[in-house]
């Protein structure tokens, strides 16, 4: 993914286990991002660091987006969500609601 000149590595979670677990008890600075497919609602509980979170649909258009959310912390249902990524903190502090995300595969 490419934000502005910064390039954020993505991993695309499909696995139940990999979507459940997300970023659950990692205690290293998170450098890359996550990708959940198909998902419209995020708890962020045993997160032990502040993420960022974008809320896409299908073509990539922002919706959501949650600057430092910390542990602990719910996004409820949201509708015609499609993509929801967990970036790490800061990494999208120049984007706006409406934007589009450039993904590189």
């Amino acid at each position: 993914m490419k934000i502005g000149k910064k390039t954020i590595p993505i991993d695309i979670l499909t696995k139940k286990w990999d979507r459940f677990k997300g970023y659950m008890w990692k205690l290293d600075p998170i450098t890359k991002g996550l990708c959940f497919p198909k998902k419209r609602y995020l708890s962020t509980y045993f997160y032990c660091q502040p993420v960022d979170v974008v809320m896409t649909d299908k073509e990539y258009h922002i919706l959501y987006l949650y600057h430092h959310l910390r542990s602990e912390k719910r996004i409820l249902f949201k509708r015609k969500v499609y993509y929801t990524f967990v970036l790490p903190v800061d990494s999208c502090k120049d984007l706006v609601v409406g934007d589009q995300l450039s993904i590189q595969e």
